[in-house]
């Protein structure tokens, strides 16, 4: 089996001594990156956080609480080592591309391993909510993509026109650190977002479920795009950012797909997941899954008639699920597609504490085994 890298997802919400663990976690031989998240406001809804929901969901706690990543990073990056940092994901709506560049750049002068500058075209709820334009976001990408680009790989002055940003002589004087300039890794899954990721990116961070075969496929696409931009394709990291619930058997996994985290994160899928399945989407036809969900606009009745609707059928087709053992089959499937960096978001530690500490048991399992080849 090819090498395979592992990435653990930090968070970026509160307590801080829970993200000091991921740290320390990730610290061991068989992780590589930790991966914060740029968010004002979570997808789990506040109407239905309670604890029929989720453990977690403690009295006085909320799903909303985010650290500003930015900020995060910099405290992570004295704790760090030989563990990469990374964002995943940002986008250049709320956050200008130069602003972007140059905390990037940054990072490069405090940590020992080139961070990477996850992006993306953005989530509605973290854009109009707070009275900004989410119209076009990935022209907006695109433009943003030229310039970090730009700023990476020169020391010139970014001269711009484009239709959401104009620079004038814009300089960025402040150079790549020790460890060379970041990475750009794009989360992208449409046709047009692929053609950026092989443009621009240095590694591809999808999160959206897909078969093996689809992501081969989308692989191709991003590669061919590589090519015709005269970039090496294999110079391209492909990444995945995988849901998983985790049992400790089959019968213990498939009873965690019907939970309530679980059914919350299929109605994230897109409509047209739905659709291929021959459902209609209970959000409504068209609906963009986590990219168009403001989960503040349904009421605790609507969520939870709409989560009543999602069939576990539908779920074991949705995201990577079973022990252990069958988790880490699926995934060489998908090493055998081209991946070469993977993290897993374990759904099912929000279910009870001993399924959290199951989950965190199992990555560790997991890990081992990928980073090792057995």
């Amino acid at each position: 089996m090819s090498e395979v890298t592992v990435g653990l997802s930090g968070g970026t919400q509160p307590p801080l001594r829970q993200i000091d663990m991921a740290m320390r976690l990730a610290k061991t031989p068989w992780f590589d990156t930790l991966w914060t998240v740029d968010h004002f406001v979570g997808f789990f809804p506040k109407a239905i956080w309670d604890e029929d929901f989720s453990w977690m969901a403690k009295p006085g706690t909320t799903p909303d609480a985010y650290y500003d990543y930015q900020t995060l990073l910099g405290y992570l990056a004295a704790k760090a080592g030989n563990v990469r940092l990374a964002v995943g994901v940002t986008e250049p709506i709320r956050r200008h591309p130069m602003l972007l560049a140059q905390a990037f750049l940054t990072l490069t002068h405090i940590v020992k391993r080139r961070p990477i500058l996850g992006i993306g075209s953005g989530e509605r709820e973290n854009i109009e909510p707070y009275g900004l334009d989410f119209s076009a976001p990935v022209s907006r990408l695109d433009e943003a993509l030229q310039i970090i680009r730009s700023v990476f790989d020169s020391a010139q002055p970014v001269d711009f026109s484009g239709r959401f940003h104009q620079l004038d002589h814009a300089e960025m004087d402040l150079r790549p650190g020790p460890v060379g300039a970041p990475e750009i890794w794009v989360a992208a899954h449409g046709p047009r977002m692929l053609r950026l990721t092989g443009t621009y990116g240095d590694g591809w961070w999808p999160t959206l479920p897909m078969t093996p075969d689809e992501y081969s496929g989308r692989l191709h696409a991003i590669r061919s795009a590589a090519r015709l931009a005269g970039r090496d394709p294999s110079a391209i990291t492909p990444g995945y950012q995988v849901f998983c619930v985790i049992g400790r058997s089959e019968r213990h996994a498939r009873k965690l797909l019907d939970s309530p985290p679980a059914r919350l994160s299929a109605l994230l899928a897109t409509d047209e997941v739905w659709q291929a399945a021959g459902l209609v989407h209970p959000l409504g036809e068209g609906f963009g899954g986590m990219i168009d969900i403001i989960p503040s606009q349904y009421s605790s009745g609507e969520l939870r008639t709409a989560m009543a609707e999602v069939p576990v059928d539908l779920l074991a087709d949705l995201v990577v699920w079973g022990t252990k053992e069958r988790i880490l089959d699926q995934l060489r499937d998908y090493v055998e597609a081209g991946l070469r960096h993977v993290s897993l978001a374990p759904v099912s530690g929000l279910v009870s504490r001993r399924d959290a500490i199951g989950a965190v048991r199992s990555l560790v399992w997991i890990a081992r085994r990928l980073r090792s080849g057995r």
